[in-house]
């Protein structure tokens, strides 16, 4: 067992097996937050559809995923919009060190961007998370499947692994969000 764990340590995390993509569907309305986070931000919702829309994942790619989606959890404490802010659901940057899911996801993909990733293929993402309650996640397309960056789990995870049930993503246009395997809408994510 510990000559595995050198290994792995020495070589870097192992490509995933391949999964599949998260099925689409019509249309729908993005989070109230997401909107009010787009008119603080326009250039953090603008998707370039001249980008590539999913990321040819080799094992640099995947070693940044891990890397990335392992320090945003561990460098951001855990709290509400309501405690936070004031308010149920608000969409921002953890910038202040403190943050609820969405604000943990949205740091990854600016991360993310910033080591030259596409946006376009980095997808904020509704769900239904264990517990029931709304969840926000980051969806990574890939030529090898969906993964999810998760604040619940240093763990990068083909998106039918996590338990959660998929609603609704930002579409890959840029204008619209589409719904996923045809899931109900939380009013919020107001998750920790």
């Amino acid at each position: 067992m510990l000559g595995g764990a050198t290994t792995q340590a020495r070589t870097g995390p192992a490509l995933p097996e391949e999964g599949t993509p998260v099925e689409t569907g019509p249309a729908v309305k993005p989070v109230a937050a997401w909107n009010a986070f787009c008119e603080r931000m326009p250039a953090e919702c603008t998707v370039n559809t001249a980008e590539a829309a999913f990321i040819h994942l080799d094992a640099a790619i995947w070693r940044t995923l891990t890397s990335v989606n392992r320090r945003v959890n561990a460098r951001i404490k855990p709290i509400t919009d309501q405690a936070h802010w004031g308010v149920i659901d608000r969409w921002d940057y953890p910038d202040d060190g403190f943050g609820d899911c969405e604000d943990y996801q949205l740091l990854k993909r600016r991360m993310l961007v910033e080591r030259g990733l596409p946006r376009r293929a980095l997808r904020m993402t509704v769900v239904i998370d264990d517990i029931g309650e709304g969840h926000a996640v980051l969806m990574v397309r890939t030529d090898r499947g969906d993964f999810i960056l998760d604040n619940k789990t240093n763990t990068v995870l083909p998106w039918a692994r996590t338990g959660y049930s998929y609603v609704k993503r930002e579409g890959q246009d840029g204008t619209r969000w589409v719904s996923l395997n045809g899931g109900a809408s939380p009013v919020t994510t107001a998750n920790r």
